[in-house]
């Protein structure tokens, strides 16, 4: 499997998650700019969106958005504990997080990443991640991870997302829990190898 990714953008949560399940992809790093990958190959031609994560599957068959190829990524090693199985209300959780992370914080952050994105709409997005962070810190007291003590699918999510709080000023330092998070996902080796991969540690 080929994953198309960016240094440091939402397609390190797929990455980490597949070299948390010992999954071997092969990376091609894309320019956000010219949309060419390092060997001048047409992204658009491979995921017309123009955005990371894409996962072109052994078939040729191609997956976007990181939250679908985070659970198909765990999907295919169902013993790494990385998605619940279906049926199983963990797994809805799991989801339920993915979608939060997606529609509440991810996409908060993203103008912060758009030069042509104006101050005020920075400044309600800033206004939406600070009502949205006290329920991702009250969520995870008492927790090494969002399921507990098991690191799952939706926290290499969070953690990519939550990395970009230095890059919109946003200071984590007055949520204890999600400091501490940050800490701990950020030690596991697959999440280390995956930014060494990317260039980024």
């Amino acid at each position: 499997m080929k994953l198309y990714y960016m240094p440091g953008a939402c397609s390190l949560a797929p990455h980490i998650v597949a070299n948390e399940a010992g999954i071997a992809l092969d990376l091609i790093k894309v320019d956000g700019q010219s949309k060419k990958t390092e060997g001048g190959e047409d992204f658009l031609a491979v995921n017309p969106k123009g955005y990371v994560p894409t996962l072109v599957l052994e078939d040729g068959r191609t997956l976007m958005e990181a939250q679908v190829v985070v659970q198909y990524l765990a999907d295919q090693k169902p013993e790494s504990g990385l998605m619940p199985p279906a049926g199983d209300m963990a797994r809805y959780r799991a989801q339920e997080w993915l979608a939060f992370v997606s529609s509440e914080l991810h996409k908060s952050f993203s103008p912060f990443f758009n030069p042509a994105a104006a101050d005020e709409v920075k400044t309600s997005s800033r206004a939406n991640l600070d009502k949205r962070l006290p329920h991702v810190d009250q969520q995870l007291a008492g927790k090494a991870y969002l399921a507990g003590d098991s690191f799952t699918a939706p926290d290499a999510y969070l953690w990519t997302i939550l990395n970009w709080a230095k890059f919109a000023q946003l200071d984590l330092a007055p949520y204890a829990n999600i400091s501490k998070y940050m800490e701990t996902v950020g030690a596991r080796p697959a999440v280390v190898k995956s930014l060494q991969e990317e260039g980024l540690a």
